[in-house]
């Protein structure tokens, strides 16, 4: 199942404290919200993601963007976590680090 989303967010909206440095640059974390109904053909919002204090203290959702589903197959399912994938000792052997 694929789903593409074109969208844009306006980035004087984000809070410089919720920027998170990790080990390969700068992120921000965004909760992307898609919705069955359309408003000015835009059905995709963006927002900061909220820790659970701030869901838990009914705080305001800061609205960054919008968008719109321009592809899918039909359906939207969940992402599952991966095991970690082990690498046979005969591949390892091969690895130049």
């Amino acid at each position: 199942m694929s789903t593409l989303i074109n969208a844009s967010i306006n980035i004087a909206k984000l809070p410089k404290e919720k920027f998170v440095k990790g080990k390969n640059g700068v992120y921000y974390n965004l909760t992307i919200s898609i919705s069955d109904e359309t408003r000015f053909g835009n059905n995709v919002s963006l927002m900061d993601s909220q820790t659970k204090d701030e869901r838990d203290a009914k705080k305001p959702k800061n609205y960054l963007g919008n968008g719109k589903v321009v592809w899918t197959e039909g359906t939207v399912t969940l992402a599952e976590k991966e095991e970690d994938a082990k690498i046979p000792a005969s591949v390892e052997e091969d690895l130049p680090f």
